[in-house]
């Protein structure tokens, strides 16, 4: 069974959050890359990495496929559910990064909030149907050794 036929049994929105952080904890393990978790579930960040000597707050997001082909999508603003309907926040200030997972090819994005959408962001793995090149996030350069190795080299 696939890792994405496993998220479509995960029925609880929750439980694929929990499922994506540690996928994307133990991705940031495997590559030597110091993780740290909040103590409390309230922080806007879900992880904090340590990569040569700095630190970045990570918000880490589940990504699917996009409304066009080729693509992957996920969302840039916190949704919580309070007494007099939902409340959106966006991130600015408060992470250095978005870690996106797509859970149907496995791979893990490193998005840097300068670079992500104020509501949702789309990383494209595929060339657009209309062949559209401007303004596209390619997933080459968000994939996670590409932008470790950057962190890593100053």
């Amino acid at each position: 069974m696939s890792r994405f036929d496993q998220y479509d049994r995960l029925e609880e929105p929750q439980k694929r959050g929990q499922a994506t952080e540690a996928i994307v904890t133990a991705e940031l393990v495997a590559r030597d890359v110091s993780v740290l978790t909040p103590a409390y579930d309230n922080e806007p960040y879900d992880l904090v990495i340590r990569v040569a000597g700095e630190f970045y707050r990570l918000q880490v997001k589940t990504a699917y496929d996009g409304k066009s082909d080729g693509a992957v999508e996920f969302r840039t603003r916190s949704v919580r559910t309070k007494s007099d309907g939902y409340e959106r926040e966006g991130y600015d200030g408060k992470i250095d990064y978005f870690a996106a997972l797509n859970v149907r090819t496995e791979e893990v994005y490193l998005v840097s909030i300068d670079d992500a959408g104020s509501t949702v962001t789309a990383i494209r793995y595929e060339p657009a149907a209309n062949n559209n090149r401007a303004n596209v996030n390619w997933h080459a350069e968000y994939r996670l050794d590409r932008v470790l190795e950057e962190l890593r080299s100053g």
